[in-house]
């Protein structure tokens, strides 16, 4: 059974940071691209950043670029999300995400087979 738990989340204050971890299990294709995607309150879900299988590639969205940073320790199952210089519009609920390749680009949700439950950021003016 495949499993994706976020954690990390929580309520901080602009300008402030947060790193968000991704612990991955059950999932036998070892080559899977991961993503983090965002969804705030009556907004549409949102792909944030993605890396490649080892690491060697990496996209953000321009909203984020400069300020987050996506990493990932395969040999702990684990995805990070480092989150700098908060603004509240990056509030939101935050989810991993895994599929097989090709790992090219964010791409959009439909494209992710598995998905964990959400962690929210929340950042405050």
């Amino acid at each position: 059974q495949v499993r994706l738990v976020e954690s990390g989340g929580g309520s901080v204050q602009a300008g402030g940071s947060l790193r968000l971890s991704c612990e991955a299990s059950g999932i036998t294709d070892s080559r899977n691209c991961m993503a983090w995607f965002r969804q705030g309150p009556g907004k549409e879900r949102e792909g944030v950043a993605s890396i490649s299988t080892f690491g060697s590639y990496t996209n953000y969205a321009d909203s984020v670029k400069g300020r987050f940073t996506i990493s990932r320790d395969n040999a702990k199952n684990t995805l990070y999300l480092q989150l700098n210089s908060l603004k509240p519009e990056d509030s939101a609920m935050y989810y991993c995400a895994a599929k097989s390749p090709p790992c090219k680009g964010i791409g959009s949700g439909p494209d992710y087979t598995y998905w964990g439950q959400g962690t929210q950021v929340t950042v405050s003016s």
